[in-house]
């Protein structure tokens, strides 16, 4: 049984698509055993507890320094003793160490057709903005192995979603996720869990 930590910031809707998935048994060979968030009072954490998932923050305004907080995050995130690391819209900078830990063992979802609009600045509904500006007719989502670029580890799966007239950046959005984010997020964790990858 593959053992999935999933690291999110926000309200946990991939985090939700993942837990569904594996509820159903689309995903099979895997288990969420904790759910880190850094921040607090956000939905994902709910979401967690409502599914009896241990769940912890750990939040960079609560540590003195960046240094402080990255021991934190990778201590945490070792306590879980995953197999699988998952950054589910988790907007943080991952420390190097905690990337050569879990080297080829974390996996990031980023809502854009890498290799557009994605790097330093581009994370939430910045990169559909920029996709709109652009004028492209057809957008997306990716699941990626992190490595110590932004959003420039290995692909593992894309799936693209049409960009339609009057969309707003919100909408554009929400359609990323649902045709794109909740589908290959889960299907990348089984892939690995059933050593498809």
């Amino acid at each position: 049984m593959l053992r999935v930590v999933v690291l999110v910031s926000g309200g946990g809707t991939n985090l939700q698509a993942i837990l569904d998935k594996i509820k159903d048994g689309t995903v099979k060979n895997a288990e969420v055993v904790g759910v880190i968030s850094n921040n607090h009072n956000v939905y994902s954490l709910t979401r967690a507890e409502n599914a009896g998932i241990p769940n912890a923050v750990v939040s960079a305004k609560d540590f003195p320094t960046r240094e402080e907080f990255n021991n934190a995050l990778l201590e945490k995130v070792d306590s879980f003793d995953p197999d699988l690391v998952v950054l589910a819209g988790f907007l943080v900078v991952i420390p190097p160490a905690m990337i050569d830990k879990y080297e080829n063992r974390m996996i990031n979802i980023h809502p854009s057709l890498i290799p557009s609009f994605c790097g330093t600045g581009y994370y939430g509904l910045k990169v559909h903005e920029a996709a709109l500006a652009r004028g492209v007719k057809v957008t997306g989502a990716t699941v990626h192995f992190v490595d110590k670029g932004t959003d420039t580890g290995p692909i593992i799966l894309q799936k693209a979603v049409n960009v339609l007239p009057g969309d707003t950046a919100k909408v554009l959005q929400q359609r990323v996720m649902e045709e794109a984010e909740w589908i290959i997020l889960p299907e990348a964790i089984d892939m690995i869990a059933n050593g498809r990858i």
